[in-house]
């Protein structure tokens, strides 16, 4: 594919950047993640129904509409920039990524046009803690029991595994690695919510104890699919940061114009010259590697591995520092709980260690470089 954003493109993030900001404003985001659920059901299905963003990247005969991982990075860059609180990573960019790479029709002819109708909320659980973001860290294990399996082991922490209706469970079975999907009801299942440094965001802990899975794909054999799901949602994840490091720079441009010191806008001081440039810099050189990203998933080639590890290294640095310098230059009023300021660096510091962090993705970009 051409990495050239095009009109229809542009049209998509007018769409989503009307309803984003219209639905989700400061006052709505401090709402929802005060609650236990974490978004608003209303806002989901107009989400589904209305904008058709929930099967954006789901094909057609499954209710979706057949986009791929530049118009999903566009909606998540929107949503990023307003911290829209929703189950949609979790639902679209992990738990629909990885049923699409299952390669499973049957499983995704069943599950998938419930997401599409925004009639599920799904999520993808592989990391078992202990600073490990590889599936190398999957101890959870699968024994079958009669025509179905059990699954013991715990999960954390896992993005909305408090409020999923089902759950894709990486677990290891004799014949290997495999994936699952329990119920959100399933007996031997307990979800705990784990306390968040960013509210925005909802996060869990699963045990399983003897609770019982369906297998979805080939048995032992999730492993490939599984690398790859996660690479399109590391892309993805990295697009969502660009938003939120984007919205951080305009916060702290619009405050150097209007805030007066010593007579004259702080933004005429040369350091803070310095400091909004540095920053536009970086969330321009950010957005680039998100697109690169993007474009390599939707082409299917080879590349995406590296590209997803740089994109997610270098927006994760750049979403944090652009949070930091936010409130630098805020000064005073962007320490206070009653400034966004300090929402978009929790929401950059809990984004940068999901599906591991700039450390794991430079060592890893350095292997496929082979250096």
């Amino acid at each position: 594919m051409e990495p050239v954003l095009t009109e229809e493109h542009e049209q998509l993030r007018a769409v989503v950047r009307k309803f984003c900001e219209e639905r989700s404003p400061e006052k709505a985001v401090r709402e929802q993640m005060a609650t236990a659920r974490g978004y608003d059901p209303g806002v989901w299905r107009q989400m589904a129904r209305e904008l058709g963003l929930l099967g954006l990247v789901i094909p057609e005969e499954h209710g979706g509409a057949g986009f791929g991982p530049v118009e999903l990075a566009i909606a998540l860059e929107e949503m990023g920039r307003v911290l829209l609180c929703a189950p949609y990573f979790a639902t679209v960019a992990l738990a629909t990524h990885a049923l699409l790479e299952s390669g499973d029709a049957e499983v995704q002819a069943e599950l998938l046009p419930g997401i599409a109708a925004g009639e599920s909320v799904a999520t993808l659980a592989w990391s078992e803690g202990e600073g490990r973001s590889d599936l190398a860290g999957v101890r959870t294990g699968a024994a079958r029991d009669g025509g179905g399996w059990r699954l013991d082991g715990a999960k954390t922490p896992v993005i909305d595994g408090g409020v999923a209706d089902w759950i894709l469970v990486a677990a290891r079975a004799e014949a290997g690695l495999c994936l699952f999907q329990v119920d959100g009801d399933a007996p031997g299942l307990r979800r705990e919510a784990l306390p968040p440094l960013d509210l925005t965001r909802k996060l869990a802990r699963l045990e399983l104890d003897g609770a019982p899975g369906r297998l979805v794909g080939a048995l032992g054999r999730a492993g490939p699919a599984l690398e790859r799901a996660l690479d399109r949602a590391a892309a993805a994840l990295a697009a969502e940061q660009v938003g939120g490091a984007q919205r951080c720079l305009e916060l702290a441009v619009a405050y150097a114009r209007e805030r007066v010191q010593f007579g004259r806008p702080i933004g005429s001081l040369q350091a803070i010259k310095h400091k909004c440039a540095n920053l536009l810099m970086e969330v321009e050189a950010a957005r680039s590697a998100a697109y690169h990203a993007a474009f390599c998933a939707a082409s299917g080639g080879e590349a995406l591995r590296a590209a997803a590890s740089m994109a997610k290294a270098w927006c994760s640095d750049a979403y944090f520092h652009a949070a930091s310098e936010n409130i630098q230059i805020h000064g005073g009023i962007g320490f206070t709980w009653e400034h966004p300021a300090h929402l978009y660096l929790k929401r950059a510091k809990s984004s940068s260690l999901l599906l591991g962090d700039p450390v794991f993705h430079r060592d890893r970009l350095a292997c496929e470089l082979g250096l």
